[in-house]
């Protein structure tokens, strides 16, 4: 997702540009930093449910990730982090990818 820069001319200002962009440009520097990471960020979205009565499906929920509006931040973060521990550190990233 492209956000562009909030003017004093546009109807519409994205009151999560500044953190969005904060979080683009967080740099991992620490091994211990990328590991609180990619432990605290999920893989995959762990919100989508299926609620089963008698073995029967009555109801679905699904991911509710992608309406976040920093998701794609935070799986980029995750991503940096994962990145930092398998290129400066030497760590296998397989058990992490789950």
């Amino acid at each position: 997702m492209i956000t562009s820069v909030p003017n004093h001319n546009s109807k519409f200002i994205n009151p999560l540009f500044f953190l969005q962009q904060w979080l683009d440009r967080l740099k991992i520097e620490e091994e211990t930093t990328a590991r609180r990471i990619v432990k605290l960020i999920p893989a995959q979205c762990p919100f989508a449910r299926e609620i089963e009565v008698f073995g029967k499906v009555i109801l679905r929920i699904p991911p509710l990730c992608k309406l976040n509006p920093l998701y794609e931040q935070l799986i980029g973060l995750r991503f940096r982090a994962l990145c930092f521990l398998a290129e400066h550190c030497g760590e296998d990233i397989t058990p992490y990818c789950s």
